[in-house]
């Protein structure tokens, strides 16, 4: 099975910021803002957007003189000892805040060894997780999880996993025709979020963005009640521009 490869604008945002960290953790005493644009050949107003994302993140702190050091989120995941941890942590503070920030509850996903999981998620009283009534590793066909998940496999990979796990209906609006579904995971675009209209459960809807992490297929999903299904798109799009931080968090 291959992954599609097709750079998203979250991609080359966690490869700009590589360099940046990169670049800064060779300074270990520290470089301005100058000097990083430098070396780094990147522009002035995207290394800014950047450092604010890195300093967030606490992959950066500045220091006294304006300078940039190495922070201690980059500190804990390039440490051999307790890296699995540190990432574990350091993606459900992130998770903790996109949740609070879009308003719904937040998802993140791989594709491993051939199924879908649900890694991690954050949920709260008043942003309560789907009900999980048919397991997600068998309805990849109708959930925004599964489908964006879906989306970075090859067709071989897509077919392959639809065999083991047959299209079943699970609402009146879930696709259960392999040609349908084939064909419309094969024109979503890589850089639009994949929405569930209720395909997976009636009262609710959902969206989810790819994270291609190496050779791991991954998403980043919300979902929320039907009620608010007005928010749907701007959640999505607040999810897509939110992407970057877990992706860098998986790349380090």
């Amino acid at each position: 099975m291959a992954l599609r490869h097709e750079p998203t604008a979250s991609y080359r945002s966690v490869q700009d910021a590589l360099r940046v960290l990169e670049t800064v953790g060779r300074r270990g005493t520290g470089i301005n803002e100058t000097e990083l644009a430098r070396e780094t050949g990147i522009a002035t107003e995207r290394l800014t957007t950047l450092l604010r994302m890195l300093r967030r993140e606490a992959y950066v702190e500045q220091i006294t003189d304006g300078a940039y050091v190495t922070g201690a989120a980059f500190a804990r995941l390039g440490s051999a000892d307790g890296h699995r941890q540190a990432l574990r942590d350091t993606l459900q503070r992130t998770l903790d805040r996109l949740r609070d920030r879009v308003g719904a509850a937040v998802y993140l996903s791989r594709y491993v060894d051939g199924e879908v999981r649900v890694t991690q998620y954050a949920d709260s009283p008043a942003t309560p997780k789907v009900n999980e009534w048919v397991d997600f590793r068998y309805s990849a066909h109708a959930t925004a999880v599964g489908k964006s998940l879906l989306t970075q496999l090859d067709h071989e990979g897509r077919r392959d996993h639809l065999a083991r796990h047959r299209p079943a209906r699970l609402t009146s609006r879930t696709i259960t025709s392999d040609r349908l579904l084939l064909s419309k995971l094969a024109a979503q675009p890589p850089t639009a979020p994949v929405l569930d209209l209720q395909e997976y459960a009636v009262g609710t809807v959902c969206a989810a963005v790819p994270l291609t992490a190496g050779s791991t297929a991954g998403c980043l999903a919300l979902s929320l009640p039907l009620e608010h299904a007005h928010r749907l798109r701007r959640a999505a799009d607040t999810l897509n521009r939110s992407a970057a931080p877990m992706l860098l968090s998986l790349a380090i």
